[in-house]
């Protein structure tokens, strides 16, 4: 079955089957410490400070406020993680593509693929994140307030589909692997910090103006708005950023990839 681009979907299905053959043999591993960061900030930062601030955050308790963001932080960790050391990895030292490429399986495939696999690791991530808030509600915090809250695994999926797409692009570009750490530093730190998980971005100076062209801010806003209910057409401008700037990412990653692949 062709999708746009010539992707074969079978192809590409078989890449994310591989994949997820070799994450069942390593997923204790992988999973815990991705999960347990942003469980961690939530029981630090939304239980522990958010003591001292009560409801200081727009008439919302500070948990309630910070947990969508770091269920959006949690969604991009899995993709980006997936596709950055780890698509590195198989291209460069294991040559698990140059297997790939010895089947009828194209590079588009490939690439389509390891964007699914990745964005599965992301939902994972996210859905995980996402059963530790319910259950916290359910315990008496005021996380999930909203039916709309069932929208969350759509948002969180394209967030996966986002952040797998631009990893996927800076690998592309990339010749050595040293070179993540200017990725992580000061790309993916920055996101966290200034998306406004943590508190609201109009507090700097253009803080909202600035943020609204970074993807992590548009995927914490969308998130937040259907924790609490407070949906509307902003919600819908954020969703259509997040699958418009991936589609943008991605539309790049296949004739990149080729690139390094075939020289």
């Amino acid at each position: 079955m062709k999708l746009f681009g010539d992707i074969d979907l079978e192809m590409a299905l078989a890449v994310w089957r591989r994949n997820l053959t070799v994450y069942r043999r390593t997923w204790k591993m992988n999973i815990l410490p991705n999960f347990f960061e942003p469980v961690l900030y939530l029981v630090g930062m939304g239980v522990g400070l958010g003591s001292y601030l009560g409801e200081d955050v727009g008439g919302t308790a500070y948990v309630a406020f910070i947990a969508p963001g770091l269920m959006a932080a949690s969604a991009m960790n899995g993709a980006t993680f997936e596709t950055t050391y780890n698509i590195f990895i198989k291209m460069n030292f294991a040559r698990v593509y140059d297997a790939f490429l010895g089947t009828p399986a194209q590079v588009q495939d490939i690439a389509f693929g390891e964007l699914l696999w990745a964005t599965t690791r992301a939902l994972l991530y996210g859905l995980a994140f996402l059963l530790v808030t319910a259950a916290l509600t359910v315990a008496g915090l005021p996380i999930l307030t909203s039916p709309w809250a069932l929208g969350l695994p759509l948002v969180l999926a394209l967030t996966g589909v986002l952040f797998a797409a631009l990893g996927e692009l800076f690998t592309s570009l990339v010749k050595t692997i040293d070179l993540y750490s200017y990725y992580y530093t000061l790309f993916m730190t920055p996101l966290f910090l200034f998306s406004g998980i943590f508190y609201p971005v109009d507090r700097f100076p253009h803080g909202a103006a600035i943020a609204w062209f970074t993807p992590l801010y548009h995927a914490v806003r969308a998130c937040r708005a259907l924790a609490t209910g407070d949906v509307g057409v902003a919600t819908a401008a954020d969703v259509t950023w997040i699958a418009v700037v991936a589609a943008l990412a991605f539309a790049v990653v296949p004739r990149r990839t080729r690139a390094m692949l075939i020289r």
